[in-house]
């Protein structure tokens, strides 16, 4: 892809009142983007609107804007660091396109694509963007045995050592883990994954489909976790450099997420989590859902119930994902998430001093739980429950929960 090339495709995706499901119609009918802008309005007709065609036929004012940041941010790959990540843009039809996203009504038209070197096809003099077969052979692996874990930003501590448990087992059974970079379940995921693969580096560990332009970060907080996916796996994103984080781009990026993947993990999520939009869709197309079940008490835990309830698959460990999907490559060493999570639990419960906080712990269960209920469990005045809710949390068995609930979690 040369610079027009890039421009004419740019200049596509900037039209007015062209979206992904129009422009693709026109594709099917003209081919390039090239022969699209050649044609007589008539043509064009055939095809589309009137309004459409006068637009298609008038160039976007803000596209010599786009195509100089675009180019400059395709460019902005340090020569001298073999390692860093390589840039990369990927147009409908390319050979390196995922093709799990062509089944959508509206596949994105561009890809912009930041990851791993050894596996992303990288860039050569001149901005000629090409690859090894090898890279492009374990970039499509990546793309076509994945897995999307999602849940809520507002996490509990068990349901992001949940989501890093279960990202790790499915990584080390050869999955790729799919993600949208957010914060809570997400970043989870995408740490679990990174965990999972160590030192390999054939295969992507994780991808994370994000809602901004790859020139940015969001949320800030993520900028490390952000490098590292960029160093051992791929973000991945359909809108053009410069995009900020608008609130609808999230939930319309979710189609991607459910896409690129065989199936979707809900961890935890409330009823109105933009989580269940993913399993949604991911249903709509046909993808196995599955979801791990929680506290009838804790909020966090009603989306994925209400998912249960509507048919999505209730799993307690790794395992049952990995053979609903019919993935045989469990290595034998493989951690069994649910099993990790009880022994670390009961770690945690072992270790703790003095005997009058283990009593705590056994009252505090492993449900979110309010100060007036420990009080009624306990008996304990509330000064004194509170100095020893202080004493663990600092110890790390008990965590501060939103609306002043505390719950119980393993040892790091």
């Amino acid at each position: 892809m040369d610079r027009e090339e890039l421009a004419v495709w740019l200049r596509l995706t900037l039209t007015l009142g062209v979206g992904n499901e129009t422009a693709r119609k026109l594709l099917a009918a003209f081919g390039l983007p090239e022969n699209i802008f050649r044609q007589s309005a008539a043509a064009l007709l055939q095809v589309v609107s009137p309004t459409q065609a006068t637009a298609i036929k008038a160039t976007p004012p803000e596209l010599d804007k786009l195509l100089e940041a675009t180019w400059n941010w395709l460019q902005g790959r340090p020569e001298n660091d073999p390692k860093a990540p390589h840039r990369r843009i990927v147009t409908l039809g390319d050979a390196h396109y995922p093709a799990s996203l062509l089944a959508l009504h509206d596949p994105p038209l561009m890809l912009y694509l930041l990851g791993d070197p050894d596996l992303v096809p990288g860039q050569l003099q001149n901005a000629v963007l090409t690859s090894t077969a090898a890279a492009a052979s374990a970039l499509q692996h990546g793309f076509a045995n994945s897995i999307a874990i999602v849940g809520s930003r507002n996490t509990t501590p068990r349901g992001a050592a949940n989501a890093r448990q279960f990202a790790k087992a499915v990584g080390e059974a050869g999955l790729t883990v799919v993600s949208g970079m957010a914060l809570g379940i997400d970043g989870a995921a995408h740490e679990g994954a990174l965990d999972a693969v160590g030192s390999d580096t054939n295969r992507l560990a994780t991808i994370a489909v994000v809602g901004t332009g790859l020139d940015r970060v969001y949320p800030k907080s993520h900028l490390e976790l952000a490098r590292r996916i960029a160093r051992r796996g791929l973000i991945l994103s359909e809108y053009p450099i410069g995009t900020p984080p608008f609130e609808a781009n999230f939930p319309k990026r979710n189609r991607i997420i459910a896409a690129l993947s065989k199936g979707t993990l809900v961890v935890e999520a409330a009823l109105k989590s933009g989580s269940l939009i993913t399993a949604r869709l991911a249903a709509e197309q046909g993808k196995e859902v599955f979801a791990i079940p929680g506290s009838i008490h804790s909020t966090q835990s009603r989306g994925c119930h209400a998912l249960i309830k509507q048919g999505a698959k209730l799993v307690e460990s790794a395992q049952d994902v990995l053979e609903e999907l019919h993935w045989n490559t469990v290595p034998p060493d493989a951690v069994d998430a649910n099993v990790a999570s009880h022994q670390a639990d009961r770690i945690a419960a072992s270790t703790l001093q003095p005997d009058d906080s283990n009593g705590l712990l056994k009252a505090l269960g492993f449900d979110p739980v309010g100060l007036d209920a420990l009080q009624a469990r306990t008996g304990l005045d509330i000064a004194h429950l509170q100095a020893q809710l202080m004493g663990l949390e600092l110890d790390g068995h008990v965590a501060r929960l939103p609306g002043g609930l505390f719950q119980r979690i393993a040892a790091a």
